[in-house]
């Protein structure tokens, strides 16, 4: 089968695999029907982290081909969304609501890789969640958001206590970003400030619920903010960088008190002990788990109640991955929906 492998940093290729099969019992094989490319496919695109044949791709969905024999929830001809991490379902990280730190989690990027016509799905039952049925051809990129970025997006906000009466504020402009914006307005956020320079990517946030645009970044940020609630800071704020830069910027623009949902992917981050003492944020972030946002996720993309779909903006064909990450490198693109 085709599938996109990083050879190196900025080096893509489309090359071929082995077919996956049934390896385990819990197991399923799916055919993927869209998958895309990640802002966290850039750090080693970018040679922030190792990239040596790296196989590429982590949100996905697709049509179950096979099942191991102990798959219940799924069956073939099933559609299904799945995580971007493999998780039991059982285990008592699982039922406390973090799977994406199950006893047995797998990233699907790097030993998977769902950039691919096909892929092997481990604990398929803790994993994969299947649709009310076949999917109109427009709801696949929202669907496909809800593997990652909607999901990674909606647990920020939930992590920074979005909800009716709470101002919100969104640091990053990206994917997940514009994502938390969605979030938090769904969630019953009063008001939503994101900080963004780019025209697109400010016209989306407004679309997505945003009330106020920002375009200061830091500390000139978090003086912002401030400004914009009568001294206090935001109740909440989610961070979706994962700089020292954004990371501070969070911290410093959320009041007493107040929430940080952090979820992206840190790099270089230290927080000095004294300044978080004495900001008396709650923090929690780190991998989203999406599985156990997935089912209303669903539901609210099948019910059309909201769009995250139109986060792609630019749809390329697998074979043409390459151009889809220098796009995203270069911004020119925010996200890269990739047809198989």
């Amino acid at each position: 089968m085709r599938a996109v492998i990083m050879d190196a940093p900025g080096r893509i290729r489309v090359g071929e695999r082995e077919d996956p099969k049934i390896i385990e019992p819990t197991d399923a094989v799916i055919r993927l029907t869209a998958t895309c490319i990640c802002g966290s496919d850039l750090w080693p695109y970018r040679g922030a982290e190792e990239a040596d044949q790296l196989l590429m791709g982590h949100e996905y969905v697709g049509v179950v081909e096979e099942v191991g024999s102990e798959v219940r929830t799924v069956e073939p001809g099933d559609f299904v969304v799945g995580s971007f991490v493999i998780s039991c379902g059982e285990c008592e990280i699982c039922r406390s609501g973090f799977p994406s730190r199950c006893v047995h989690a797998e990233f699907v990027h790097g030993g998977i890789g769902t950039q691919a016509e096909r892929a092997r799905i481990p604990f398929a039952d803790g994993t994969l969640v299947a649709t009310p049925g076949e999917p109109d051809e427009d709801l696949i990129p929202s669907l496909l958001a809800a593997s990652d970025v909607l999901g990674t997006g909606w647990y920020a906000a939930v992590a920074a206590e979005a909800g009716p009466g709470k101002t919100v504020a969104v640091v990053g402009d990206g994917a997940v970003g514009l994502m938390g914006v969605l979030a938090a307005k769904q969630l019953g956020a009063e008001r939503v400030i994101i900080s963004s320079r780019h025209p697109a990517r400010q016209a989306l946030a407004r679309e997505f619920g945003a009330t106020d645009i920002i375009e200061e970044r830091g500390d000139a940020a978090a003086e912002r903010i401030r400004e914009l609630t009568g001294g206090l800071g935001a109740h909440g704020t989610v961070e979706a960088v994962g700089t020292q830069e954004a990371m501070m910027q969070a911290i410093r623009s959320t009041r007493p008190g107040g929430n940080v949902g952090f979820v992206g992917v840190s790099h270089g981050v230290s927080i000095d002990g004294g300044e978080l003492f004495f900001s008396q944020v709650q923090l929690l972030g780190g991998p989203a788990p999406v599985r156990r946002f997935l089912p209303e996720l669903i539901r609210l993309i099948w019910d059309r109640e909201i769009d995250p779909g139109k986060v792609f903006d630019l749809v390329l064909p697998l074979d043409e991955a390459a151009a889809g990450y220098r796009a995203m490198d270069e911004r020119r693109a925010t996200k890269v929906l990739l047809t198989v």
